[in-house]
């Protein structure tokens, strides 16, 4: 009877978990949805990005912070051909003059199918080089993908002094 009894609590335990993870998905879900309207909203142009590209990420809700030493952090999902094929997570340490705290979106496109699979494989690691654009009417019209990777930011508040050196990761986990 112990024994039955123990593995219904972790059996419930996991049905709870899992629960709150797929409440957790939707709500990324709704933000991603929420973001790029406002990307769009920002930059109509953009629209050619959305509907050409590869594949891309939209990361709603970007945590970023530091002095001295600091990073940076937001779940996102993936989009292959308009279609949610999973979710993203990125982290980004930086070390320079930095003082302060923000909040962002950003959405990373890219290119092809091979720029794709590298963050699909999480393998895509952007650098100082591969530096975002602030979304703004008319601003996509002269972006250009590097290495094939296009980055546009949209702020949402607080305030961040930097001249910093750091690079992004991400993770991939399929829906």
């Amino acid at each position: 009877m112990k024994k039955v009894t123990v593995t219904f609590f972790f059996a419930l335990l996991a049905i709870v978990g899992f629960a709150q993870d797929a409440k957790k998905d939707r709500r990324i879900e709704e933000d991603a949805i929420d973001a790029k309207a406002a990307f769009l909203e920002d930059d109509p142009e953009m629209e050619s990005f959305f509907s050409s590209s590869y594949g891309y990420i939209i990361l709603p809700n970007v945590g970023k912070g530091g002095l001295g030493i600091g990073g940076a952090a937001g779940n996102g999902v993936a989009y292959q051909g308009g279609n949610n094929i999973g979710f993203a997570k990125m982290t980004q340490i930086t070390i320079g003059f930095q003082a302060g705290g923000q909040a962002y979106s950003e959405v990373v496109f890219f290119e092809d199918q091979e720029a794709f699979e590298r963050f699909k494989n999480s393998k895509v690691e952007m650098s100082a080089q591969v530096s975002a654009v602030a979304a703004a009417e008319g601003a996509s019209l002269n972006a250009k993908y590097i290495e094939g990777v296009a980055v546009f930011t949209l702020a949402k508040g607080g305030l961040m002094y930097e001249a910093s050196v750091g690079g992004q990761q991400f993770k991939f986990r399929e829906k």
